[in-house]
């Protein structure tokens, strides 16, 4: 395995993936099932199909390993996928590191990040199944965005309910998803019950994703010919993402690596960790998956200090949002009614994890670290100053834990491991939060 110059690797259109790959077929031990809250018995596809398209429940509860992506979502895809793989040549020799630095480049969507993987998606299917009106939460606002840009292509209406921290801290998100044709709220808001009654408990709460979930499916359930979207969590969701790891083994062997030896992703919900690392896990448990893969790489999910569901939260049944509206999914969590500070990373701030994600960690097929903001920043700005793009807040986390594993690496350049960053989206929405920390 020779060092290559090349500074980044891109597919053809014609090498896309056609399927996603579903880790559910290949776990040792099986998921331990989603529960009805009122019978604690294992939840129905008939009872979700309330909230979400058929083919999406059939993609929830799927033990096949590969499910086709239709025409119609990969020519969508196709606007800014495949995205690149790139080599972080230059951050490496500021590192003075002898390891290989890589990083799979989200950040070339339309919105600046992985979230349209899914949303694209979750749009086509609703859509299929007649739904005119969608419902979502975001954080930071990359997901919101994500799915209005995505819904505008079915002539499907959203409307957003976006935690008030961000909602405040980051104006020009919400100016994407109007002009993407969304309606944006922020959470709590007066329009729902969960709503109100957040904000009579504390009037000045800056908000939670578990809180703007309770308000979106509030809102789903009570109207007609409406359905429900989540960015992150459930076990479709993270289906979708694994677009992204499939094509950064392809675009490896394009460097002529034999896989990588280290992967960090940032961890809030587990969608960006989940499809960046699972065809990766896929590929150690069973050759069938990834048949490049030569090597047996770690896998750290990097976490906010002070979001730490994965290191700190307890592994358990928990609703997914505050009011207890959703399911009960076997996760780590910090609890229900946990509100994080209004870190800047606003698309980490979660209180739990998704069960796959949950599961691969008590599994053993996954180990997590928790990075501190400005630990996170810090990273962020260097990558910046030697790779060119203003990394998103929740991307830095994955920097920052990747960055301290290299400086552990000294010796020749290029001889050391090769590391694989995922690169969630772009940061220049983000740039207040930067300057906070400047």
């Amino acid at each position: 395995m020779g060092m290559t110059e090349t500074t980044k690797a891109i597919l053809a259109d014609a090498d896309m993936p056609t399927r996603w790959y579903n880790l559910a077929a290949d776990f040792a031990e099986p998921m331990p099932p989603h529960l009805n809250p009122a019978t604690k018995q294992p939840l129905t596809h008939e009872e979700m199909s309330a909230l979400f398209a058929t083919e999406l429940v059939s993609q929830e509860f799927s033990g096949h390993r590969f499910i086709d992506i239709p025409e119609p979502i990969r020519e969508i895809y196709k606007i800014w996928r495949p995205s690149p793989l790139a080599r972080a040549h230059r951050l490496e020799k500021k590192l003075g590191t002898s390891a290989r630095i890589y990083f799979k480049n989200e950040s070339v969507s339309p919105i600046g990040s992985h979230k349209p993987n899914t949303a694209v998606a979750q749009a086509y299917y609703n859509k299929l199944d007649g739904i005119t009106r969608l419902t979502t939460e975001t954080g930071a606002g990359q997901w919101g965005a994500s799915l209005a840009f995505a819904a505008q292509f079915f002539g499907l209406d959203v409307e957003v309910f976006q935690v008030r921290a961000s909602y405040d801290s980051k104006p020009y998100r919400r100016m994407l998803m109007e002009i993407y044709g969304a309606t944006v709220n922020p959470s709590p808001s007066d329009k729902t019950e969960a709503g109100r009654a957040m904000l009579a408990k504390a009037p000045e709460t800056p908000g939670s994703l578990g809180m703007a979930v309770s308000e979106a499916i509030e809102v789903a359930v009570q109207s007609e010919n409406a359905r429900y979207t989540l960015g992150s969590v459930l076990n479709h969701v993270v289906l979708h993402q694994t677009i992204i790891g499939q094509e950064a083994m392809k675009q490896l062997v394009m460097f002529g690596e034999d896989g990588p030896d280290m992967i960090f992703g940032c961890a809030g919900g587990g969608s960006n960790l989940a499809g960046l690392t699972f065809p990766f896990i896929g590929g150690m448990l069973s050759s069938d998956v990834m048949p490049e893969l030569k090597t047996t790489p770690q896998i750290i999910a990097a976490e906010p200090a002070k979001c730490p569901s994965l290191t700190q939260g307890e592994y358990r049944y928990d609703f997914g949002d505050v009011a207890g509206m959703t399911p009960l999914m076997k996760m780590h969590t910090l609890g229900n009614e946990f509100v994080p500070d209004p870190i800047h990373a606003g698309g980490l701030r979660y209180h739990a994890m998704s069960p796959m994600v949950s599961h691969a960690v008590e599994q053993g097929l996954m180990s997590a670290v928790a990075i501190e903001q400005e630990d996170a920043f810090a990273a962020g700005i260097e990558f910046a100053r030697c790779e060119g793009t203003v990394p998103a807040p929740e991307s830095n986390h994955a920097i920052a834990a990747a960055m301290t594993e290299a400086a552990k690496h000294t010796g020749a350049p290029g001889t050391g491991p090769v590391i694989l960053i995922g690169l969630t989206g772009n940061g220049f929405l983000d740039l207040p939060s930067y300057g906070n920390f400047l």
